[in-house]
């Protein structure tokens, strides 16, 4: 099964709703960062003006944070838009993955605004000015803390609710602006109170906040795309759509690439019965793939199969019994699958997925090898090593 095809009666139907879906999802997207430009250049002119008025460096600086906020949120709408273009010849998998790569440039906007922030704040300290406070202006930074707790929260709700990893980080980014507005706002407080002069101090508070955001942003971005592993609830709601399937014995195995945010392909390997025959085994393939996209929207471009006959004789359970107690007397092993004897050769294959936590995962695996054949001399173990690549 492709990217474009799905091998049941409602699958496409199902298909046009999912696509239906994602369209929708852009449009939160687009208006919430809509939502967040607006209040951001709106915040950003009233502080600048404060900031001017006042002589304070960190409400100035306030301001232009806010500026780079919204120019976080316009490059968003843009990643959004390109992101939804629909796959090609060059890009068959879409371009889903294009709201990282706008993540990833919203991430050096930020570091570069830190960066410039600390400059003028280091000057600031080396040549202060003497800031003059109105109740005003006191009364619009405080306005401003606000509204961008209020916008943060917004942002947050609606990021979580369509899994945007942009959206999310912009409404930290806004609560985390709205808690330093208010140390801006209890310095102008002790300068009233004290005459003391902390501007400088704390634009340089300011710029180190805002330069570890970004850099947390660039990480956390950089993780994605070089590939996590998928939500273990995913991997497991997946895996029991697998196994739902009549003659399914077992899921394995299950390797989900992320395209973009809601966009998972993978392929998954199952146990069956090795009397079935092919054309029962494509059947069951084919319902496979449609049972995991029409529960879970997992595309599954590839199902492999391991052959099982744990209805043989006795001598082929004690084998199996015996060498799944070789394999889980090892402490790093995760999991035992796949396994298939043939009586009459006297070979025996399975597959053993061993933990990450191991220092020596090849030699868990070398020694599971050898103790397997010391015990059973009369047998040709084939043993597979699986990453652990899924819950």
């Amino acid at each position: 099964m492709s990217g474009e095809q799905v091998d049941s009666e409602g699958g496409q139907e199902l298909r046009t709703l999912l696509e239906r879906d994602e369209g929708e999802r852009d449009r939160i997207i687009v208006r919430a960062s809509e939502l967040a430009i607006a209040g951001n250049v709106v915040l950003a002119a009233f502080k600048a003006v404060v900031g001017a008025l006042t002589g304070s460096i960190a409400i100035a600086l306030d301001a232009v944070n806010n500026l780079s906020d919204a120019l976080s949120s316009l490059i968003t709408i843009i990643g959004t838009r390109l992101a939804s273009r629909p796959a090609d010849r060059r890009h068959p998998f879409g371009y889903g993955r294009v709201e990282y790569l706008s993540a990833i440039v919203i991430a050096a906007i930020v570091l570069a605004a830190g960066a410039s922030s600390l400059k003028e704040s280091v000057a600031s300290i080396l040549d202060p000015a003497t800031p003059d406070y109105s109740a005003t202006s006191l009364a619009i930074v405080a306005a401003a803390v606000v509204a961008k707790l209020l916008m943060g929260r917004h942002a947050r709700s609606v990021g979580r609710r369509v899994s945007s990893d942009a959206l999310v980080a912009s409404g930290t980014d806004a609560s985390m602006d709205a808690a330093i507005s208010a140390t801006t706002l209890a310095a102008a407080l002790v300068h009233l109170a004290t005459g003391a002069r902390l501007e400088g101090w704390l634009g340089a508070l300011i710029s180190v906040i805002i330069f570890k955001s970004g850099v947390s942003m660039l990480r956390e971005t950089l993780s994605k795309v070089l590939g996590e592993r998928v939500d273990a609830g995913v991997s497991r709601r997946v895996k029991e759509a697998v196994e739902s399937v009549d003659g399914v014995r077992g899921a394995y195995d299950l390797l989900l690439s992320d395209y973009g945010p809601q966009r998972l392909q993978g392929s998954v390997h199952v146990e069956v019965d090795d009397r079935l025959a092919a054309p029962q085994i494509d059947a069951l393939s084919r319902a496979i793939q449609s049972r995991a996209f029409e529960r879970c929207g997992v595309i599954l471009t590839t199902v492999g199969i391991y052959a099982t006959n744990d209805s043989g004789s006795e001598a082929l359970r004690d084998l199996r019994e015996g060498v799944e107690r070789i394999v889980w007397s090892h402490e790093h092993v995760a999991q035992m699958h796949g396994f298939y004897a043939n009586e009459e050769r006297h070979t025996a294959l399975f597959d053993v997925i061993v933990d990450f936590d191991d220092p020596d995962r090849m030699g868990t695996y070398e020694a599971i090898r050898a103790e397997c054949s010391e015990a059973y001399p009369d047998w040709s173990f084939t043993v597979g090593l699986d990453s652990d690549v899924s819950d």
